[in-house]
């Protein structure tokens, strides 16, 4: 008979645990800051009185305030506890979310989008912190897993049930963001907060027996190679799945000769399997030894995956392609979340995942715009299809190859005194 502990191995207990269950309901939102617009912006137009080039401003401010904000949210994470800051993040996600359907001034829905992107900040990395800080070894990579998995559902689901609420009323799809409140009186009444008082931005703490600031000691922690080569390949992990995801219809239209319904397949395919392949993380954590093996293993699969979607024939084998990519891709954020909140003490922890994080998020911001330059010098000479394929090369070069230099080097490097593998 199928059970969880079948699907998910001995570390299936993790979905009973209060804890986790608050944590899975707070990470539903987050996702949601793009992915529920994605079907939607072009029918914003009209209500916003604004151009087809104008509405894309609703995911950049959104997606802009995270790269500065995130480190901030770890610090105060850090100092004050998890569990103000998810809290306080919820309901202002929730609050500008939904207002946006009370206004159809642009520079107002900019203004709240931006309140959210700074939401944001203090959901995703803290959620991530969280987790590292509840649980351990295999049943961390688990909980690392499985969160990811749910934010691939979520994506999956709500962005559907938002175009077909937008047919309605534009503003319909925005009260989905009302959520967000009462998920935020659960994580209040039923999250307990992990970890005890932090030390301030001038008290002394203790990093693997070096005392001094917080902030000294942090960038002290992500100085040392090992660190730093580790959060240096988590920051390029997500470039190809982020390439793909750009220029998928593009690939699909002009270089396959296939469909734009096909090129949703396609995404459609890669996201069941990376939510899929999520939920094995902590088996493949147990499997191994070091978690470098599986994460240069998730590399390859990434590049390789994604060189099979650029030179594909036809859309069947881009298909098989993205499973390909998909599984390296699910398998790989899940452990590199593992790996990253296991690079330092509790009292360092939120600091060092919301580096990375907004390392992450910087990289994949630039990944358009650095594929999107390749694609306009090159198209003039050698056409579209070429150029596209040039720019995915691009693509693999730093987000593959890149990476799996960053894991070598941070194999051969000598592991932090409390740093778990």
């Amino acid at each position: 008979m199928l059970s969880l502990q079948s699907v998910l191995g001995d570390d299936a207990a993790v979905l009973r645990k209060r804890n986790f269950q608050a944590l899975l309901l707070a990470n539903m939102m987050a996702p949601l800051g793009t992915a529920l617009l994605s079907p939607v912006l072009d029918s914003l137009t009209d209500p916003f009185g604004v151009s087809a080039a104008s509405i894309g401003l609703m995911i950049a401010f959104f997606s802009a305030p995270a790269v500065v904000v995130i480190p901030f949210a770890g610090a105060v994470a850090d100092r004050y506890g998890r569990k103000p800051i998810l809290v306080v993040s919820l309901l202002l996600f929730g609050v500008a979310g939904t207002s946006i359907a009370f206004t159809t001034d642009f520079r107002a829905v900019l203004g709240l989008r931006l309140l959210q992107g700074v939401a944001y900040a203090g959901l995703t990395p803290i959620i991530i912190t969280s987790i590292g800080d509840l649980y351990a070894e295999t049943e961390e990579a688990t909980a690392q897993g499985l969160r990811f998995t749910g934010s691939g559902i979520s994506q999956a689901v709500f962005p559907l049930i938002a175009g077909v609420l937008v047919v309605t009323a534009w503003q319909y799809p925005f009260y989905i963001y009302v959520i967000a409140l009462p998920i935020a009186v659960v994580v209040y009444r039923w999250f307990d907060e992990p970890t005890g008082r932090r030390p301030n931005a001038d008290e002394s703490v203790t990093d693997g027996g070096e005392t001094g600031s917080y902030r000294r000691n942090l960038l002290a922690r992500v100085r040392r190679r090992r660190a730093f080569s580790l959060i240096a390949a988590r920051w390029v992990a997500a470039l190809i799945w982020v390439g793909f995801l750009t220029y998928n219809s593009i690939i699909v239209v002009r270089v396959i000769d296939g469909t734009p319904e096909e090129a949703g397949l396609l995404v459609a395919v890669g996201s069941i399997v990376y939510a899929a392949a999520a939920t094995q993380a902590g088996r493949i954590t147990a499997f191994f030894d070091s978690r470098i093996n599986p994460l240069v293993a998730s590399h390859i699969c990434m590049g390789v995956g994604f060189a099979v979607v650029l030179y594909a024939p036809n859309v069947v084998v881009a298909g098989l392609g993205i499973v390909v990519a998909g599984g390296g891709f699910g398998v790989g954020l899940s452990l590199y979340r593992s790996v990253v909140t296991n690079l330092s003490p509790e009292n360092l922890r939120a600091g060092v995942v919301t580096f990375a994080e907004a390392g992450g998020r910087a990289v994949n911001t630039m990944t358009p715009i650095g594929m999107g330059a390749i694609i306009g010098v090159l198209t003039p000479s050698v056409g579209i299809a070429a150029a596209v394929q040039a720019a995915g090369l691009a693509a693999i070069a730093v987000g593959g190859v890149g990476g799996i230099v960053c894991l070598l080097v941070a194999r051969s490097s000598p592991p932090l005194p409390d740093d778990r593998p």
